[in-house]
Parts: structure tokens; sequence; C-alpha cells
């Protein structure tokens, strides 16, 4: 049938390694003027004002909780189906998640949505861009705006993207990205907030490293002293100069994988469209996704098998597949706090269809037909 085609493989070269070992060679492994450079490009790559570089996108989320002043009491509006990180971090503050569906055709949470969510404690909106995709941030924007909540965007996915002619990372109060080792830029761990609000900007530079005063990184430099000052409670969330040099790199090589993903999605699309195995994923013609994932969905009023013995078949076949995502209010974490899974009918069709293909862009053809191939024959194989 063809090759073992894993879900990811990061596209790693030479030029990665080369950053690394500089990095190590200087001295300086944790955060530093690597972070301060990645920082400075990544801004300038999206057109944010300002940047700021730390451990993870789980991180990045929760300062910008932290700094946009969601605390106990409060409600952060999340969708249903999206990763765990997106909801824990509300916990952390000590505030209430609240879970709203999702559009079918999309998996994205919209401002109807979220709408019918809003309460009188409700503080903030995390749209979360699905697969790349971004939301339909206009009308949330407004309606955030209309009601004084925070808008908090969870982009992991979406490095690059573009809503109607502008960057994701420019568009609302705060937006958290993810450099985790199967995101489009990897640089294995690591993740960035980018906002307008120079305010909140110098408090996540504080939060990040335990509170203490900004440039606390100096004090182990020519430049610095070891007198600080730790300014409020904060965290250990500090990018290295380690994944900083990865991410330079992946940087450079940003639009060229980006182009790559859109390619290869080109192809499963011609491949798959007019299957009536398939139900094509909903794109919107004013926005451009980063093609983190490729979330085909199965009709399973068609086939003989349901989602997970279609996985099951298709790693038979050598074929490495996933799903995105598990809903929230199915996790243990969440039973016994009210959420019900008729309420969230969107969630549950996705959940029961959604599987997401290989996309990375390292594949070669070999790798494509394999999965094209592997998803047709068991499409073939079980239909009714």
């Amino acid at each position: 049938m063809g090759i073992n085609v894993p879900f990811h493989k990061p596209h790693i070269t030479d030029a990665e390694i080369e950053a690394v070992a500089d990095v190590m060679r200087s001295g300086w492994l944790t955060m530093g003027p690597k972070t301060v450079e990645f920082e400075e490009s990544f801004r300038a790559r999206t057109g944010a004002s300002q940047a700021v570089a730390v451990s993870s996108a789980t991180a990045a989320l929760h300062l910008a909780l932290v700094a946009s002043g969601v605390g106990e009491g409060d409600e952060v509006i999340v969708p249903a189906m999206t990763f765990a990180a997106s909801a824990e971090v509300v916990l952390y503050r000590g505030a209430t998640v609240v879970m709203a569906d999702i559009e079918r055709d999309t998996h994205l949470l919209d401002a109807e949505c979220i709408a019918e969510k809003i309460g009188p404690r409700t503080r903030a909106v995390m749209p979360v861009h699905y697969g790349g995709m971004p939301c339909d941030l206009d009308p949330i924007m407004d309606l955030a705006r209309r009601n004084g909540l925070v808008v908090i965007e969870d982009a992991a996915h979406s490095l690059p993207a573009r809503y109607r002619g502008r960057e994701v990372g420019t568009i609302g109060d705060l937006t958290c990205f993810s450099f985790y080792a199967t995101k489009t830029l990897a640089a294995g761990e690591g993740g960035m907030i980018t906002t307008e609000n120079a305010d909140w900007a110098e408090r996540l530079r504080s939060l990040r490293l335990h509170g203490i005063g900004r440039d606390a990184w100096k004090r182990y430099s020519s430049e610095g002293s070891w007198a600080y000052d730790v300014l409020e409670t904060g965290y250990k969330y500090n990018m290295t100069d380690i994944a900083a040099a990865i991410g330079m790199e992946q940087l450079r090589k940003l639009d060229w994988m980006n182009e790559r993903r859109a390619d290869i999605a080109a192809m499963y699309d011609a491949a798959f469209s007019g299957n009536e195995a398939f139900i094509p994923y909903g794109g919107r013609a004013d926005r451009s996704s980063a093609r983190h994932l490729y979330p085909l969905r199965l009709n399973l009023e068609a086939l003989s098998i349901d989602r997970a013995r279609f996985i099951s078949e298709l790693k038979e076949r050598g074929i490495g597949a996933s799903v995105h995502f598990i809903p929230l209010y199915r996790f243990t974490q969440y039973a016994g706090m009210g959420f019900n899974a008729a309420d969230y009918p969107s969630c549950e069709w996705v959940f029961e269809r959604e599987v997401s293909l290989p996309i990375y862009p390292g594949m070669g053809m070999t790798e494509i037909n394999s999965v094209i191939e592997g998803v047709l024959d068991v499409a073939g194989s079980f239909g009714r």
C-alpha cells in the first residue's frame, strides 16, 4: 500500500542544529539575547507592537489572563471543542470556565455562540483558531467591546494566518502562539504573546520571570547588576535561548513551510472532494489558514465503520492520524460541573466524525500519495 507516514514530523534542518550549537558555545543557555532577538523578529513578522516570549502557549494564555485582570469570580467563555490548556488556565486564576458550542462547518467559536453565554460575571472570551483558520474576529471584537470583555486569542494553530487582510496577532487584545514540536513554527517548546497594550506587555515581561523587574535576565551579564526587585508574585515561564535559536531559524522559513502545507492540503482536497465518504471542511474566503491541521470529516451514513475504526484501519496501512479535539466536557476533570453533552450538538457531531491527517512541510510525494491511497482504501473497503 505504501510506506509508514507519521502524523507529524517537524521540519528541522542543519540551520536549526547550527543555531543551537552556536547558543551552546556562547555559554548563555537560558533566556538572554537570542530570546530578545526572537521576540523582535516575531513582532516585526506579525506587525504587532509588542511580543513577549514565554515557555509555552499554556503559559502565554495564563499570563494573558493575569495581565488583563481576570481572576476569582470571573467567567471566561471558551469553545467546548479545544485542547485542555484553553480551559485549565482559566481554572489557574480561580475563574469559571463557560463552554460554548462551535460552528459545525468550521469548528470555530463565533459571536452567536459567545452571545448565548455572556452573563454578569463574564470577563473574557477566548476564541480558538482551530486548525489554523481564524475565527470571525470582527463580530467577536464588536460583541466584546459592547460588553466590556477582553478578547484573548488562542492562536496556537495559527501562525501565519490572516483575517480580512490583517495578521493574526494584531487583532485581539492579546494573542497567544505555540511553538510546540507539532506546530507550524516548531521550537520544541515555547510560546509568544502579542498585544498592542504596552503596559500589559511590560507586566508580562515581569510576570514570566518570578515578577522580577524587567530585564532581570541581564543581571548575569556585563550590563546587569546583582540587585533586583520583585514587583509581584510571578511565574517561571521564560523562554530559553536554545528554543529561541530554533524559533529564529523556523521563522526564516515560515512562509515556505506555510506554502508547502497549503500545497499538501490542496492535493488532499482534490483527492477527497466528491467522495461521499467525506464531508468537506468549511473554509472562508475572507481569511487564510495556517493549515496546522487537515481535518477530514467522515460521512458516517456512507460508511460501515465509526471514526475510531477508521483511524485504526489507517494505522494498519501505516498512516498516522489523530483527533482534534475531544470536547472538554467529556473529561473527568469537568464531571460534576454541570456540563451536558446535549448542550453542545455541533461539538458532538464534529467529535464523532473528525480525523486529522498528516500535513507537514517535509512530506514528499511518496508520503502524500500513501496517505491519499490509504484513506481512499479504507473508505472504499468499508462503504455501505
